[in-house]
């Protein structure tokens, strides 16, 4: 007991250690599975936090906010070019359908906060929580501290801010997954997985299962003769007898030289050829030159490489893969991982590019050279972070979101914290398409979004655990009411007007119906659900857009119930 106490004392006169002692056990409680689905780090440091924070911790706010713009900064970045592109094209469904869920959101929480009595505080907090909208629990925190209130009212509403968001976490976590991936194909009558597999096949969706370290070679390169009976073929003549898949002559030796593998070049009898394929479609039966397979290293000694390339090409922004695959810069050249907000989409040839998707090309290097010109730029590989640029758009873009108006005694405006967010997204787009300026590794990335979010939260619970079980004790059944409510209704009404009068095909009205609740742990279980990656076809533009609103959203509940 003396140990314990002694630990209590250094932890309350030693906040940062309390801090990164929520953080790490949130981090280690946020893997363990419930439903087949991990807590997640968010929930996890949440729950940590307020049991820490039972012994009063007081972290000053300044940090909370440093961490949380960090953790919006991201969110934008990440989402810009998706946002953009989803605006300006033919995304009116995907964004129709968001704006619906956001709007029936609000209209939930809004009369669950009437019926229940709830204040601005608790209804922000069922709001962020019950939506897993972890940013709108800061934007909402934002307004409440520009609030003509006492500092005893202000803290009071952004005790129950927090209390309201726990408790509705874990609910909102738990009844998504449930609701999309199991709920979602009986409300719509559909076979989920038979119905993906069906449109994947309209799509031509090849099988990544394979695309691991591995012995297997997805793409390999075989030597072969020619025989009598083809002699007098041209190179592209022999590519097209190849109609199962794509199939290129890399290199040519004839005579013992070699010769350019020009699409006119003739071959003749005895000429040998290199053949960059699928594996699968060099061994089949199919290929006319099977019997004719020899080794050869010097035929095989083709320098070849595997990069990511950030599409910035407005020429191919909005066509299909198979258009681009059917021009000649796409000679020798294979896709291997097509990626949109940082999700895998299935590779198709009918998928269709947008600027900013990375894609992931292996083939000969002249030719990735020359197609990497066309598509855009090399996805940047430095370590270092442009905290320059980083810096002045988080500057800019609070001060564009300082602004505001005064109406009956509320201050409204963008915030600094959604001026943020748009600062991300600007910067974010930009990068997109200018992928040399802007540098900001993967791995800050996810700094900033992971750590700034549970950051943000951790501060949070800590300062809130003292007053949190009262709080809970408060708002009781209603609060768990409400927030199965606000999970549930939003959803529901998102696939039945998706599914029933826009006619989207389930996989994907299910990925949308996850984009646009920011739901990532929603679109794992559906795709586990589907046993494939077609729902996240719906995800991109819906969770940029899903980002916007949400974190709107949060100040928006706060003006509507404010005191």
């Amino acid at each position: 007991m003396f140990m314990l106490e002694h630990l209590f004392d250094i932890l309350h006169t030693n906040a940062e250690l309390a801090f990164f002692l929520a953080l790490g056990g949130g981090y280690l409680l946020g893997r363990i599975k419930v439903g087949g689905q991990p807590v997640g780090a968010v929930l996890g440091v949440l729950i940590v936090g307020l049991i820490v924070g039972q012994i009063g911790i007081s972290i000053a706010d300044d940090v909370k906010w440093i961490l949380f713009y960090l953790f919006l900064f991201a969110i934008g970045f990440k989402c810009g070019p998706q946002f953009v592109h989803g605006l300006r094209t033919s995304g009116a469904v995907q964004i129709g359908l968001t704006v619906i869920f956001f709007g029936v959101a609000l209209a939930v929480v809004y009369a669950c906060a009437v019926v229940f009595s709830f204040d601005a505080g608790t209804g922000a907090g069922l709001f962020s929580g019950a939506l897993t909208a972890s940013a709108a629990l800061g934007v909402a925190g934002d307004l409440v501290s520009s609030l003509p209130l006492s500092a005893a009212e202000k803290h009071v509403l952004l005790t129950n801010m927090t209390s309201a968001f726990a408790a509705s976490y874990f609910i909102g976590v738990i009844f998504t997954t449930w609701f999309l991936s199991r709920m979602g194909p009986v409300i719509m009558r559909s076979k989920l997985a038979v119905d993906c597999k069906t449109l994947e096949a309209e799509m031509g969706v090849r099988d990544v299962s394979l695309q691991q370290e591995s012995a297997y070679r997805a793409i390999d390169v075989r030597g072969y003769r020619i025989p009598v009976t083809m002699a007098g073929i041209t190179v592209l003549e022999l590519e097209e007898l190849f109609a199962q898949g794509r199939v290129f002559v890399e290199r040519v030796i004839s005579n013992g030289a070699e010769c350019e593998s020009q699409p006119t070049r003739i071959l003749r009898e005895g000429d040998l050829v290199g053949l960059s394929g699928r594996d699968e479609v060099l061994v089949s039966a199919a290929n006319p030159l099977r019997n004719e397979e020899i080794s050869d290293r010097r035929l095989l000694d083709i320098p070849t490489q595997t990069i990511s390339v950030v599409v910035t090409s407005t020429r191919y922004s909005g066509k299909q893969i198979g258009e681009l695959a059917k021009e000649i810069v796409a000679r020798g050249i294979f896709l291997i991982k097509h990626e949109r907000a940082g999700h895998t989409l299935p590779v198709s040839m009918s998928t269709v590019l947008e600027q900013g998707d990375v894609l992931t090309l292996m083939g000969r290097t002249s030719a990735i050279d020359a197609a990497t010109t066309v598509l855009g730029k090399r996805k940047e590989t430095s370590m270092s972070t442009d905290m320059v640029i980083v810096s002045l758009s988080i500057v800019l873009g609070g001060l564009i979101g300082i602004p505001a108006i005064s109406l009956s005694g509320i201050s409204i405006g963008l915030s600094i914290s959604v001026g943020i967010l748009i600062g991300g997204l600007v910067l974010g787009w930009w990068y997109s398409t200018h992928p040399t300026m802007a540098r900001i590794p993967d791995s800050v990335l996810w700094f900033f979004d992971s750590v700034g979010l549970t950051g943000f939260v951790a501060v949070t619970a800590l300062g809130a655990g003292y007053a949190f079980i009262a709080s809970i004790q408060q708002s009781g059944v209603a609060l768990v009411v409400g927030s199965i409510a606000v999970t549930i209704i939003p959803h529901l009404v998102t696939i039945l007007v998706g599914r029933y009068v826009f006619k989207v095909h389930p996989g994907i009205l299910l990925g949308i119906s996850a984009g646009a609740g920011t739901s990532a742990p929603g679109l794992a279980a559906v795709q586990e659900a589907a046993q494939s990656q077609i729902p996240t076809l719906g995800y991109g533009v819906t969770y940029a857009l899903g980002n916007i609103l949400l974190a709107l959203g949060g100040s928006i509940i706060i003006s509507l119930l404010a005191p």
